[in-house]
């Protein structure tokens, strides 16, 4: 049983990692004009929903295999990953399912409030979600350990969550802009690596029930 979690928490740090490098793509391919509407939100909506599912489920798995006192804060990690489902999923769920096709089909003014645009409802409910994320990395960093590839993960979940501050400026900031946009790169870089790391971690521990020890010999 607990190695088909680890298999199957290793597979969905796989496809966070996936979902998170096409989202990034598919964002920047918008930016040069290589995709327009409505291709690149389509794209870029379903790429973002394919990373939700796949990040709850590795930091379940890592709670699940986390003991000791350690495990107040893999809960607290996977409470907050649950806030960032909450929130995205409500949101591209909205676009990729309402929104997107009434302005396909010439009816954009009938849902203009529910579309997904600077300092919008749904801006809003995007911008918690991806706070959230970042507070889920955050709250995990104490139950990993400072030495072995643990320390790596640990490092990238560090770094990811330094970008929870870039992320709120960018989203609340009064005007928004392309190249406000462009200050959120580096969460291109800190998001899939600190996902595939923990889908990583989770395959080769040693001993399952004993996250915190599995690379200290």
């Amino acid at each position: 049983m607990e190695q088909s979690i680890q298999k199957l928490g290793f597979f969905a740090g796989i496809a966070a990692f996936c979902s998170t490098v096409g989202f990034c793509i598919v964002q920047a391919m918008q930016l040069m004009g290589i995709l327009t509407f409505p291709l690149d939100q389509v794209l870029i909506y379903s790429f973002s929903l394919a990373i939700v599912i796949p990040f709850l489920l590795e930091m379940l798995i890592f709670h699940h295999l986390t003991t000791g006192d350690k495990k107040f804060w893999s809960h607290a990690a996977l409470i907050a990953a649950m806030f960032y489902a909450a929130f995205v999923m409500v949101n591209y769920v909205v676009q990729l399912a309402t929104v997107l096709p009434a302005m396909i089909w010439g009816r954009g003014q009938e849902i203009e409030n529910l579309a997904q645009t600077p300092h919008s409802v749904f801006w809003d409910l995007d911008a918690l979600g991806y706070l959230w994320m970042g507070l889920s990395t955050l709250a995990a960093v104490p139950a990993l350990a400072k030495t072995g590839f643990q320390k790596w993960v640990r490092i990238s979940f560090i770094a990811h969550s330094c970008t929870t501050p870039l992320i709120a400026f960018i989203y609340f900031y009064p005007v928004f802009s392309t190249r406000l946009l462009l200050l959120g790169s580096l969460w291109g870089v800190t998001a899939p690596l600190s996902m595939l790391a923990m889908g990583i971690l989770i395959k080769r521990m040693n001993r399952p029930k004993k996250i915190e020890n599995a690379w200290s010999n």
